[in-house]
């Protein structure tokens, strides 16, 4: 199982419920190491997801230490919150090379290594706001929104070598991006969640859980609602 930003607060979380498991773990970094420390099962990658050559280069190195490769979780991802017309080109482009073009190029060259197996799954880390949108993430939105469009053309494509594509929509959980958010923002977007809570990134192991597994073998294509009811 290849995670990317394998070191963020999500990514670790991941890391960590799986490296509890039988699964060998190749755990991307682009500059702070992963917290879960190397082992023969759990290997760190570093690798500048915008630059197709370090990608190429990573699922190489991955291939070759694992000797096959067969999950992706396309989790790396960043925010840079502006309201749209003071957004900078800038940041604009540089959030969708991280949310949307580092996953379309991981899964470019992931693809034909996953095809060697008998089954592969692919997951990419979406989010709420790509369906709803919110005032100043104009960039991040349509990086998201990007993801599922992907997601829904990816799943079409490998369906007939049994590999599943499938995007998490995640709203606000306890780790992660909230993490860049005030206290009293933090609040109110609790308040505005039907169940009046953030998520446990538990919700989101489990779910990655179950699409990896031979429960998971009809269901592809899907964006995956985990949101506390908010829409």
């Amino acid at each position: 199982m290849l995670i990317t930003g394998a070191s963020g607060a999500l990514g670790s979380e991941i890391a960590s419920y799986f490296s509890k498991q039988s699964i060998q773990l190749a755990l991307h970094y682009k500059s702070a190491l992963p917290l879960e420390s190397e082992s023969t099962s759990c290997k760190h990658f570093k690798a500048d997801l915008t630059k197709e050559e370090e990608v190429k280069a990573l699922i190489a190195n991955v291939v070759h230490t694992f000797g096959r490769l067969d999950i992706i979780i396309n989790n790396a991802g960043i925010s840079k919150s502006s309201i749209s017309w003071k957004t900078s080109a800038a940041d604009w482009s540089e959030t969708l090379a991280v949310n949307l073009t580092a996953p379309f190029l991981v899964s470019k060259y992931a693809i034909p290594e996953i095809r060697k197996q008998s089954v592969g799954r692919i997951i990419n880390i979406s989010s709420v706001v790509a369906q709803t949108g919110f005032v100043g993430t104009v960039a991040y939105a349509a990086s998201k929104s990007g993801l599922i469009g992907m997601t829904k053309t990816l799943a079409k494509e490998l369906s007939p070598f049994k590999i599943t594509v499938n995007a998490l929509a995640l709203g606000y959980f306890n780790k992660g991006m909230i993490d860049d958010v005030p206290v009293d923002m933090q609040q109110a977007i609790i308040e505005s969640v039907p169940l009046k809570t953030l998520g446990d990134p538990k919700t989101i192991n489990k779910m990655i859980e179950t699409l990896i597994s031979d429960a998971g073998d009809f269901v592809t294509g899907q964006t995956l609602n985990l949101n506390g009811g908010l829409y």
